[in-house]
């Protein structure tokens, strides 16, 4: 995958976090969302410290509040299915500004807010600081299977292919004077969705022969691997071992 593919979340910086190793940073953050899932909801101040250390990763990483936040966007559905839950969960009930509303739905309308958002903005933080081949070889170095990172690699490789693909076929259809307006026209966009499959497998297969004509033997080759040291590990559990001293600290107090 050629570095022209680089994704909307990245932005290049120079910064300490930036220049960690791909797969150093997929272990920290894996580690820093289980941790977090992991704490009581009740212990509400560790959210607010984990909160801090996101932060913290972010003034590091020079990455602006701005890019962090329009970039979580994302987590919306999220929200509005944890706004719903104090009015649907049933137990004990507590007035609120005249709306009546279930103990346990507000606290799970927390846990849910809280842990997601924190997941959301570490994994943004991660994109906003590694390349997508970079994180694709990071999997790789963690031992992910081979035969899903070749599958992630494609799938990223050719989605911007295959969604070029389709707007052609929409500016094909309009100068042709179509246009979508009713139950009517669904026939002929399902024959565009067909048609489109169909191009998009017999790509797939050309891929596949070019590949095997070069010698693909099942193995994606690694041209810049690279290897980390025993100090940018420990650079890298900063995060997720402060995370984890919150997180016991939190079930210790309960």
């Amino acid at each position: 995958m050629g570095a022209g593919h680089a994704h909307a979340l990245y932005r290049h910086g120079h910064s300490p976090v930036h220049a960690l190793p791909p797969h150093c940073k997929l272990a920290a953050v894996f580690t820093f969302v289980v941790v977090v899932v992991s704490t009581p909801r009740e212990a509400v101040w560790a959210f607010a410290a984990y909160a801090v250390l996101l932060a913290g990763v972010a003034y590091a990483a020079r990455v602006p509040a701005r890019h962090l936040l329009s970039r979580m966007l994302v987590e919306v559905p999220f929200v509005a299915f944890a706004v719903l839950m104090p009015f649907v969960a049933q137990g004990e009930r507590v007035e609120v500004a005249g709306l009546s509303l279930s103990v346990s739905g507000l606290w799970g309308a927390f846990n849910v807010l809280a842990k997601g958002t924190l997941g959301v903005a570490a994994s943004v933080l991660l994109a906003s600081t590694t390349e997508l081949r970079e994180l694709l070889h990071g999997l790789a170095r963690l031992r992910l299977p081979p035969l899903l990172v070749q599958i992630a690699t494609f799938m990223i490789r050719y989605g911007d292919v295959i969604a070029g693909e389709l707007r052609r076929m929409s500016v094909a259809r309009r100068s042709r004077g179509f246009e979508a307006r009713g139950v009517r026209h669904w026939g002929v966009l399902a024959k565009t969705a067909g048609a489109l499959f169909i191009r998009s497998y017999e790509r797939g297969e050309r891929v596949h022969l070019a590949m095997m004509s070069r010698g693909y033997t099942g193995v994606m080759p690694v041209i810049d691997e690279v290897r980390a040291s025993r100090e940018q590990w420990v650079w890298a559990g900063v995060l997720p071992g402060a995370a984890l001293v919150v997180c016991l600290t939190g079930w210790v107090l309960l």
